[in-house]
């Protein structure tokens, strides 16, 4: 008898996947077919991410997968169950996707909107203190 796996995420035919590299990284795409161990051919019509064979070492697999996606579903089928199923909904209020468009916020600002953030986490941390102080006494 074998042990149940606590691992969720499989190469699988309609999985949702986030692309590390290339001109469409950091983009979702679908699992259209498995080509071979190392390659798979994806689809992000809603994405702007063309059909096309990617490797696997290059894609981070996500918890959404899309159900009832026949093999080699072309773009319009693929295009009707991500619209279906709400993925990219879905995927916009994953606390995955969050943390990415934070990440990049910070990344895009100026030099004054880090001071802000600078005030701002000072003035946060001057409120616990004195709260903490408070409760202590």
């Amino acid at each position: 008898m074998s042990q149940p796996s606590n691992f969720k995420r499989f190469v699988e035919v309609g999985r949702v996947v986030l692309l590390r590299s290339g001109p469409s990284a950091g983009k979702i795409a679908v699992i259209a077919e498995i080509i071979d161990h190392n390659r798979a051919i994806i689809d992000g019509p809603l994405t702007d991410v063309p059909r096309q064979a990617f490797p696997y070492k290059h894609l981070v697999l996500t918890p959404i997968h899309l159900t009832k996606l026949p093999r080699g579903a072309g773009t319009g089928v693929i295009r009707k169950q991500l619209e279906a199923e709400a993925v990219l909904t879905k995927w916009s209020n994953s606390s995955w996707a969050k943390k990415r468009a934070a990440i990049e916020a910070r990344r895009s600002l100026n030099d004054f909107g880090r001071f802000s953030i600078m005030l701002e986490k000072r003035r946060r941390r001057d409120v616990v203190r004195k709260s903490v102080k408070k409760t202590k006494a």
